[in-house]
C-alpha cells in the first residue's frame, strides 16, 4: 500500500517541479513498502533524488531572489539531516526507523507541497509575484521589502 498517492492536488503547474515531485512520491513509496533487505538501497535512491530535488529548488530560488527562500531552504536542510541520520540507523539494522521516516516524510510532503512549493511554483510562473511568507502570517515578515532593504537577520535568511 502506498504511503502517498499522486493526485491533482500536488500539481503545481510548473513542469519541472511537478515531474520531480512525481518521482519523489514514487521513490518514497518504494521506501515505505521495502522489505528489510531492500530498505537501505531504496532509502539511498530516495536520498540521492531528494538531495538533487532540493538542490534544484534551492538553486532556482536563489536565481530569482525568491523572498521567503530562507524558510523553504531551512525545511529542505532539516529534512535532509533527518534522512541522513535515519539512513545511518537503517544501515545499522534499525529498519523500523526507516519505515517511520517514510511515513513522516509523506505527511511532511503533503504540507510542504501545499504551502511552500505552491508559493514557489506561483512565483516562478508569474515572474516574481509573491504574497508573503509561505508559512502564513505566523512569520510576520514582509520578506520582499525586508530582502530589498537588507533587513533580514542571518537567522531569517537561513
Amino acid at each position: 500500500m502506498n504511503l502517498i498517492d499522486w493526485s491533482p492536488e500536488f500539481e503545481l503547474g510548473e513542469e519541472t517541479m511537478d515531474a520531480t515531485h512525481r518521482e519523489f512520491v514514487d521513490l518514497l513509496n518504494a521506501v515505505g513498502e521495502a522489505p528489510d533487505e531492500e530498505l537501505l538501497p531504496r532509502l539511498d535512491a530516495f536520498l540521492e533524488h531528494t538531495e538533487a530535488h532540493f538542490g534544484d529548488e534551492n538553486r532556482r530560488m536563489a536565481e530569482v531572489n525568491f523572498p521567503p527562500s530562507h524558510c523553504h531552504t531551512n525545511e529542505h536542510e532539516n529534512v535532509l539531516l533527518i534522512i541522513r541520520d535515519v539512513r545511518g540507523r537503517v544501515e545499522g539494522g534499525d529498519f523500523e526507523v526507516g519505515r517511520v521516516l517514510a511515513t513522516a516524510v509523506a505527511d511532511w510532503f503533503r504540507q510542504h507541497a501545499a504551502t511552500m512549493d505552491t508559493m514557489l511554483a506561483s512565483y516562478l510562473r508569474t515572474g516574481g509575484e509573491v504574497g508573503g511568507c509561505s508559512h502564513g502570517d505566523a512569520c510576520g515578515h514582509d520578506h520582499a521589502a525586508e530582502a530589498e532593504q537588507g533587513e533580514l537577520t542571518a537567522d531569517e535568511r537561513g
